[in-house]
């Protein structure tokens, strides 16, 4: 597959490669994607541009064999197919993967015919929206995974939650109802022509994000475009590459916050997850308090932005929690993990209880009491509202309300029972607990962060030394419920419920007890009982 020759309409033509013969090899040549005077970024560095295009070039060789058999069944077919979209603008940043998004004059129907004719792993993934997915094999690398998607033409109504699907005729006219322009490019693959009417080159290389057709009218079609503006803010940023949403978009977005309502819960949700887990969320996360946006969809999140007081007694909470949640990705990296989306979500959300529980004592002393159980009752109930998985709701709220359980034991060394109990509480979120409670350090004073930071190291090395010696993971009673009631001769009831907890906090105060201890400390609490 390549890239064509300079096209007379505005906004076809050259990647500055051409194929030179069926072979695929490619011959350099001059010529560069038009930018109009009009466009924003005309003033592109051309050396950015020439390393956008060697990206490109070397990416579209590297799917040319899928590709290309794509292309020539729809071309036999008489319909038209491009590479689209996110896949466009990854390739023309070198980072384009296995998932590529296709764009054609085939209706859904006709689309998985000639698929099936490729491969027969193909699925429905929204028939109705007009996509069709497809996996194709290769004995050099993973699988791609393909997604071929009718010309489309949404709109929203005032009064609509979910978009109205409309099929289109025309490339030109669903990439001019795409959300920014740098997703708005596309090659088509019949007649190798770069295809950018929109500009979106540029737009790449100046790292902008601007909308094909008016924001307003953009933001009306679909509101949620105003979240995806904060998302790429922070997924396209790299190295010293930043992106950023032009100042139309940025005051459409202002104008237009409310408009973000009419989203379903879970559009907005899924939303807000893709930019948690870039690389860099604190961009996008700003770019959605600054405009009003979050005011919305996550209004805990601007409700931090606390006044500091006149003494500097107690930190900027907003700011605060994002270097908390800088921290924790931090942290999740020198670990070895993927990026995980609950670590994330409690490290941005573990002092949201601070502004309904600050006080201020006497002498200037600012004070926040059970922040932290506050906290975990208002992430269960904004994380419930944004319809998240009961699973991760509960995972989430735990590390907020135990965010603090670390400075609780004080300055002392801690206790074999207290480091018990400890990793108990934690269960199976202990991992990220470690992660949480480490980031929530962001003193200036460095003797007192590196008192923490080896303090919190000493309780690592304890834990690791008793799950050593006790299986603290599986950390039960020596007795179980079953035992209990065996050897006090009763039935289930909530009396079986007291005495197992009474042995689990013997287990964390002392250790194991063996069978014979337990059995009779099961006994003697047993007669104590009225």
């Amino acid at each position: 597959m390549c890239v064509g020759t300079p096209s007379a309409a505005a906004g076809v033509g050259s990647l500055g490669e051409l194929q030179t013969g069926c072979t695929g090899r490619w011959a350099r040549a001059s010529t560069l994607p038009p930018v109009s005077d009009r466009n924003p970024a005309a003033s592109a560095d051309p050396t950015t541009l020439s390393a956008v295009q060697r990206n490109a070039v070397a990416e579209l060789l590297r799917i040319a064999p899928v590709a290309d058999r794509l292309a020539e069944l729809f071309d036999e077919a008489g319909h038209q197919l491009h590479l689209v979209g996110g896949s466009v603008r990854d390739a023309l940043m070198g980072r384009l993967g296995e998932d590529l998004d296709f764009t054609t004059s085939a209706r859904p129907d006709e689309i998985e015919r000639l698929l099936r004719r490729l491969t027969p792993a193909v699925w429905d993934v929204g028939k109705a929206f007009g996509t069709i997915g497809a996996r194709v094999s290769r004995d050099d690398g993973p699988d791609w995974i393909i997604e071929i998607t009718t010309y489309r033409a949404d709109t929203y109504r005032d009064d609509s939650r979910k978009p109205e699907v409309a099929f289109g005729d025309t490339l030109e006219g669903d990439l001019i109802r795409r959300d920014f322009t740098v997703n708005a490019m596309a090659i088509t693959l019949g007649s190798r022509t770069f295809v950018d009417p929109h500009h979106g080159l540029g737009d790449l290389a100046a790292g902008v994000l601007r909308t094909p057709s008016a924001p307003e009218v953009s933001f009306s079609d679909d509101p949620l475009r105003m979240m995806r503006a904060a998302r790429f803010t922070s997924q396209l940023s790299s190295g010293e590459q930043r992106f950023a949403p032009d100042a139309a978009a940025v005051a459409a977005m202002v104008n237009m916050a409310e408009r973000i309502e009419i989203i379903s819960a879970e559009r907005v949700r899924d939303e807000l997850c893709k930019l948690l887990l870039t690389d860099s969320p604190r961009p996008g996360i700003n770019l959605l308090v600054e405009t009003g946006i979050a005011e919305r969809v996550l209004p805990e999140l601007p409700a931090m932005r606390l006044e500091r007081d006149e003494h500097h007694r107690h930190k900027d909470v907003y700011e605060h929690s994002l270097t908390v949640l800088d921290q924790a990705i931090d942290i999740e990296r020198a670990r070895g993990h993927e990026p995980d989306l609950v670590s994330r979500l409690a490290a941005l959300l573990h002092d949201i209880g601070k502004p309904a529980t600050r006080k201020f004592e006497p002498g200037g002393k600012v004070s926040f009491h059970h922040h932290d159980v506050v906290g975990a009752k208002m992430t269960r109930k904004r994380m419930k509202a944004l319809r998240f998985s009961s699973e991760e709701i509960a995972q989430v709220s735990k590390l907020v309300e135990l965010h603090l359980r670390f400075h609780g034991y004080g300055e002392a060394k801690w206790t074999d029972s207290a480091v018990r109990r400890y990793v108990r509480d934690a269960g199976d979120q202990l991992e990220r607990l470690h992660i949480l409670t480490r980031a929530d350090c962001t003193t200036r004073n460095n003797r007192k962060a590196a008192r923490l930071r080896r303090a919190y190291d000493d309780l690592e090395a304890r834990i690791d030394e008793l799950a050593a010696q006790e299986e603290l993971d599986a950390m039960r009673p020596d007795l179980n419920g079953e035992e209990i009631m065996e050897i006090l001769d009763i039935k289930p009831s909530k009396t079986v419920g007291e005495a197992y907890r009474h042995l689990l906090d013997l287990r964390m105060e002392h250790g194991p007890l063996g069978r014979e201890r337990a059995e009779e400390e099961l006994r003697r609490w047993w007669a104590e009982q009225p």
